[in-house]
């Protein structure tokens, strides 16, 4: 009789016949293989002290032009204040699927939401971008049909838009470039606000007024100081990477709006740090591999070394390399394990939380055509998945303490959301270490989880609009 041995339990037999011990040595090759993913508070002070520059340099306004941090003004500076009433529209695109919401706000706090999800297709997403729009609007009609609203008179909608956005205003926005694998033609440098109205009008089945455009690094910190009114920073490290804070209305020279209210959120756009070269002393092969091969090579650097979008890929890579080494799997790699964008972050995450014994390190192995490795094997792929995750956590840190500091409150909320947050294991742990060690000693913070920020705070943003036009009712960021 034929005897078939799981994998995982040959494994995890090697752990007690001590069959895994004569590799021990590899594991010291790993780790040195490692070191550049590893970012010492020194190399993190000198990106702080850039970073802080490029944020000064795009909130002027003679330098803003050659600035890599461009800090567009969101023209956002109310926060909801609990005197808002109705039903309201949110839109959410960001990523391959966007979201449709309906949020009706009343007396006592009363909340209700409903939301669903539409995809957007591979191939709009790299077409035509009248297509993009047109599908928006059609999944738009749709919703409303479906939740049988009024549409008498039109619909105030708010509208995230997470990607880079030149704002002239709170319902006019212009498109910087494209990110997250979208690139669909004749929208850059167009009003992304005037294209969706275009496509609502030309469907002439649904009102829809667009009361707001925001990204949602605005809309999660609506949402978060919709309960925490000292919310004072909004971060996203999901598909890709971006933070925005409340910033002083004469410190944001392009501002052109009501000054008579004494803030304004910035929306930094971060992610594109590093792109004339300041990252490059900590930039891996690794990094510059991720960056030749993506749709925008030179742009978007730093949210490159941070954001699931390709923190899976980066942990490929080095797998991949060590093994062409003979230093994992002893040299055998799977076709799966050759592939681009095979290794999903979320592995990483499975990876990381794996409580003993590696066995979701090896279930995730088995999935991507790795079978029997060693248990050598998987506390090096583990050990490359914690260098990738902590380094992605600790420059996100960095530019957090640089906003802290700039912004000089003794106590503030940061707002946080997106996927590597909410589902890696250690990721809020490993950001609160390290935004405490390199934060002015005298500032306080905690860091709050949004609550479907780029949805409900994009209806934020449209009920505070629509509450704004009485003027009795509005109110600005508290000074302190």
């Amino acid at each position: 009789m034929c005897i078939v041995i799981h994998p995982i339990l040959r494994a995890l037999c090697g752990l007690f016949t001590g069959t895994t011990s004569s590799s021990s040595a590899v594991r010291v090759t790993i780790k040195e293989d490692c070191k550049p993913l590893l970012l010492s508070n020194e190399q993190l002070t000198t990106l702080m002290n850039d970073m802080d520059a490029a944020i000064r340099n795009g909130l002027a306004k003679d330098t803003n032009p050659s600035s890599i941090v461009k800090c567009y003004v969101t023209y956002v500076q109310d926060l909801p204040n609990g005197t808002e009433r109705g039903k309201f529209l949110a839109l959410d695109l960001g990523g391959t699927n966007f979201r449709v919401l309906l949020i009706e706000l009343g007396e006592n706090n009363y909340f209700h939401m409903d939301s669903e999800i539409f995809k957007v297709p591979a191939h709009i997403q790299t077409g035509k971008g009248t297509e993009l729009f047109d599908h928006i609007a059609k999944c738009l009609a749709e919703f409303v049909k479906k939740h049988n609203l009024d549409n008498k008179k039109a619909l105030p909608l708010g509208f995230t838009f997470s990607f880079p956005l030149r704002q002239v205003g709170l319902t006019k926005g212009y498109l910087n470039s494209w990110t997250k694998g979208f690139n669909c033609s004749g929208v850059v440098d167009e009003d992304v606000v005037r294209l969706l109205k275009e496509a609502i009008k030309r469907r002439k089945d649904v009102e829809i007024d667009v009361c707001g455009i925001l990204n949602d690094t605005t809309g999660t910190l609506m949402s978060c100081a919709w309960k925490n009114p000292n919310t004072k920073i909004g971060v996203i490290v999901g598909t890709g990477c971006n933070a925005c804070y409340v910033e002083k209305v004469e410190n944001a020279e392009l501002f052109d709006g009501d000054k008579t209210k004494p803030y304004v959120i910035v929306n930094t756009e971060w992610g594109a740090f590093g792109d004339d070269g300041k990252l490059d002393a900590v930039r891996t092969k690794y990094d510059r591999q991720i960056d030749e091969d993506s749709l925008n090579p030179g742009q978007q650097r730093f949210e490159k070394m941070i954001s699931g979008m390709y923190m899976g890929e980066i942990v490929r890579l080095a797998i991949v390399d060590l093994a062409n080494q003979n230093k994992l799997f002893e040299g055998r790699l799977s076709e799966q394990m050759k592939t681009k964008g095979a290794f999903g972050t979320s592995y990483v995450s499975d990876i990381e939380g794996d409580k003993a014994n590696y066995k979701e390190t090896l279930k995730v192995l088995n999935e991507m055509g790795i079978n029997d490795p060693s248990l050598v094997d998987c506390a090096n792929v583990r050990y490359i998945c914690e260098c990738v995750s902590r380094r992605s956590a600790h420059l996100v840190s960095a530019g957090l303490a640089v906003l802290l500091n700039k912004m000089d409150e003794k106590s503030v909320t940061i707002g946080v959301d997106g996927s590597v947050y909410r589902f890696h294991p250690y990721f809020h742990k490993l950001m609160v270490e390290k935004t405490k060690q390199l934060t002015k000693s005298d500032i306080k913070f905690d860091m709050m989880l949004s609550e479907d920020g780029s949805g409900r705070g994009a209806a934020l943003v449209a009920a505070v609009a629509v509450r704004d036009e009485l003027p009795s009712m509005t109110n600005g960021f508290s000074a302190k």
